[in-house]
């Protein structure tokens, strides 16, 4: 089965039952944001909406990458625009001086504050690098292009 882009469907039952501190202001018991990090996926792995957490199955392996993947730039907060909220990571994700050779095609945002809960998983075209630098770009943070929207 191939990987499917969405949000998943456990994360929006969280966000309503306050698990997930995005952003930099924080109004539930905890004074921080939560750390959110960005695993990279194989083309066979079979993640989307119904993914629940972040697990090793069918995460790519390879030279300078590490299990988790990478910690997520988080300087951004939730803000709305219109009818919509919307969210974005502050900075790209970058993937350096890495070397995977099994195609992937699919990033995973998981909040690993909170045991490793999906938040969603976006695919791309499929991939494979040697000795390189892999960069997911974010787009804009507005109510139009934010990563995570809610309308």
């Amino acid at each position: 089965m191939a990987n499917s882009q969405a949000m998943c469907t456990s994360f929006k039952k969280e966000i309503l039952e306050g698990v997930h501190a995005l952003g930099t202001t924080v109004a539930r018991a905890g004074t921080s944001a939560d750390t959110f990090k960005a695993a990279l996926f194989e083309a066979t792995a079979s993640l989307g909406a119904g993914t629940t957490a972040y697990s090793v199955s069918g995460e790519v392996s390879g030279s300078g990458y590490t299990a988790g993947g990478i910690t997520v730039t988080n300087a951004n907060a939730p803000a709305t625009g219109g009818t919509t909220a919307y969210w974005t990571p502050s900075a790209s994700l970058t993937y350096s001086n890495v070397t995977l050779t099994t195609a992937f095609d699919a990033v995973l945002i998981y909040n690993s504050t909170q045991s490793d809960k999906a938040v969603a998983v976006y695919t791309f075209g499929a991939q494979t690098i040697t000795s390189g630098t892999f960069i997911l770009s974010m787009p804009t943070n507005d109510e139009t292009t934010g990563l995570l929207r809610i309308a």
